[in-house]
């Protein structure tokens, strides 16, 4: 069933998420910090013949809508769109759907999801896993918090750009799930470049190497789809270094407010650190292999 909806925040997450409701039949309205973004997202849409449309500020995109949707940077960026003056909510009726999802801390999910209920509007905390080319392709990996109501009024919509929805619980447990999403993909992602530099030292043929592993427990969706351009040194794949370690710094916060140590986290936020200061903040979280010097090197 068509519903009208607002969508908030079209990098390159938001835009192709946004570009999927609009063709599953829902009528749009983006909003986008950067206003010649939203600008080229509509005009390129409506050469589809797509139902969108653009507004000049948060609360005229969520004036009207069954939902708004948002996708935007951090903490502070979703309580500027959300909750400030402006902000979505003060525009938002009784039983109408709120869905976020940006990766942020679990206490900025539970306090959106405390105003939301305030004004009787449904919210979901909903981050997500799967890139640039999940977004692109439809198949992301969504971990959802918030009421079981809110989490079936949410489902037939986002089900346009998902692969999986789990709903986890109350608010807040989506952004603690993202927080162990990213704990798992540093890891692995350490482990993986110390891999390839062996490799390289030992001086092996690397696709070889991938082939003998990619089908055993060492395997993974880091391996397969990163090993080939790691050891090429490409690095531009959407999800920059910069937000991984505003992901990571949310997940050791989390886990300090619990009294637990990520000891093997924290090692790799320091060596994300060090390829940042090389300049690779908005490389790929594969770079991390960066700080481990090649063989000759």
């Amino acid at each position: 069933m068509s519903k009208r909806i607002a969508f908030l925040g079209l990098g390159v997450m938001g835009a192709p998420m946004a570009g999927h409701l609009a063709r599953a039949g829902h009528r749009v309205t983006v909003y986008n910090r950067t206003a010649s973004r939203a600008e080229a997202w509509v005009e390129q849409h409506k050469a589809e013949r797509l139902d969108v449309d653009l507004a000049p500020t948060p609360v005229e995109a969520a004036t009207g809508q069954d939902a708004v949707l948002t996708c935007v940077g951090n903490d502070d960026d979703l309580a500027e769109v959300v909750l400030e003056g402006q902000g979505v909510l003060a525009a938002m009726t009784e039983g109408t759907l709120f869905v976020d999802h940006t990766t942020v801390s679990p206490a900025m999910a539970r306090k959106i999801a405390e105003a939301a209920a305030d004004r009787g509007v449904l919210a979901l905390d909903a981050p997500v896993s799967g890139g640039q080319a999940g977004a692109e392709s439809g198949k992301l990996s969504i971990m959802c918090g918030g009421s079981a109501q809110a989490m079936n009024a949410a489902r037939p919509i986002i089900e346009s750009y998902a692969a999986r929805m789990v709903h986890i619980g109350e608010a807040g447990a989506g952004q603690a799930t993202k927080a162990v999403n990213q704990i798992c993909i540093a890891g692995v992602l350490g482990g993986l470049s110390e891999a390839l530099r062996f490799a390289q030292t030992a001086d092996l043929d690397l696709e070889k190497v991938l082939d003998a592993i990619s089908g055993g427990a060492a395997q993974s969706w880091q391996m397969v789809n990163r090993w080939p351009t790691m050891a090429k040194d490409e690095f531009d794949f959407g999800f920059a270094i910069d937000w991984m370690r505003k992901d990571l710094a949310i997940a050791l916060a989390e886990a300090e407010a619990h009294g637990q140590t990520l000891p093997v986290t924290a090692q790799v936020d320091r060596f994300y650190a060090e390829v940042q200061a090389m300049g690779g903040g908005r490389q790929d979280t594969s770079a991390l292999v960066r700080h481990l010097p090649k063989a000759g090197a």
